[in-house]
């Protein structure tokens, strides 16, 4: 089998790189002309210069350097959501100056909606023709105030015999208000999951069509018809669905592995990944001042003095190590 070094991105380790990078993680260091065979290993950030040893090449702990390359591939998949998202804002109004020749809504596959209210009413009509299953995401510091609105959408799906799956942040968990709506939905075939963090709100009605909100404009979202987007939604949501915990029906207890909680495992993920306290709070659904409490903690019980050493315990701790 061939080892030639072929150039690459960030989103795949070759077969030489991982031999590589496999040999650096049991010596505990290489030369620095061994990594001629596979360069793609300082550009990914697997190998880094020793402080100590201009000649040697010390490899990054694979709990801290897998969050790092996926947070890079999010962003870049996160700035292509921006460009399709500004790209549908933009033929909106294009699509809008021949009314009289313009194809019925239902016949366009993916369609810009602007303004909260628009999103309201299409959601409303996708709701009423729907039969079967809504799968969704909810997310997000207002998302209690609409409990009200959306039971209403939720139980009409409910009551014509149709299914419910909702994935929730853990913190929703402790939420009076999320527990009692669920309590309203009980009677019905409504069940919960929850999860550190979730990706943008999601709805997806009968698995055929689909209602993508912008991450950066509240107010833009995209109504997606294409099978073959909205079956890549679906897929993406069942793979969630089956890392989530149960959160209704039955509760079951969040993990803590190696005598870490869940929400320090969630924080470590995102310390590792360099965001700020502010995005960590955002992601997670909690306010700065809290999250910074638990930072606080996970720094005093691994034993760091800053932020930058809370990185490198957090990969050596292995409480980023996948449980089973």
């Amino acid at each position: 089998m061939s080892t030639t070094h072929h150039p690459h991105g960030i989103d795949e380790l070759c077969e030489p790189g991982a031999a590589l990078y496999a040999r650096a993680l049991r010596s505990g260091r290489l030369p620095h002309a061994a990594v001629e065979s596979a360069p793609c290993l300082l550009d990914m950030g697997l190998l880094q210069p020793d402080v100590a040893d201009a000649g040697l090449l010390l490899p990054t702990p694979p709990a801290v350097a897998l969050p790092r390359l996926l947070h890079t591939i999010e962003e870049d998949v996160t700035l292509r959501r921006q460009k399709e998202a500004a790209l549908a804002e933009a033929f909106s109004p294009l699509l809008a100056l021949d009314a009289d020749h313009r194809a019925p809504a239902g016949d366009s596959s993916i369609t810009a909606l602007k303004g909260l209210e628009s999103l309201r009413k299409a959601a409303s009509r996708a709701a009423a023709e729907t039969r079967e299953e809504v799968l969704a995401i909810r997310r997000g510091k207002r998302y209690a105030e609409s409990l009200d609105e959306r039971r209403g959408i939720d139980v009409g799906v409910l009551k014509r015999g149709g299914r419910l799956r909702t994935l929730y942040q853990h913190t929703s968990r402790h939420s009076p208000v999320v527990s009692a709506h669920f309590e309203r939905l009980g009677a019905y075939d409504f069940q919960a999951r929850s999860l550190d963090h979730i990706p943008e709100r999601l709805a997806i009605f009968d698995r055929k069509v689909a209602f993508v909100p912008s991450a950066e404009d509240p107010d833009l979202a995209v109504e997606v018809r294409h099978p073959t987007l909205v079956s890549y939604l679906v897929s993406m949501y069942q793979e969630l669905w089956r890392s989530a915990v149960p959160l209704f029906p039955r509760k079951a207890h969040l993990p803590a592995p190696e005598g870490f909680t869940a929400r320090q495992r969630a924080i470590a993920r995102l310390l590792v990944e360099g965001q700020t306290d502010a995005r960590i709070a955002e992601r997670l659904g909690m306010n700065v001042r809290t999250c910074r409490t638990h930072i606080g903690n996970l720094a005093t019980t691994l034993g760091s003095s800053n932020r930058a050493q809370l990185g490198y315990l957090i990969g050596k701790s292995g409480m980023l190590d996948d449980p089973e």
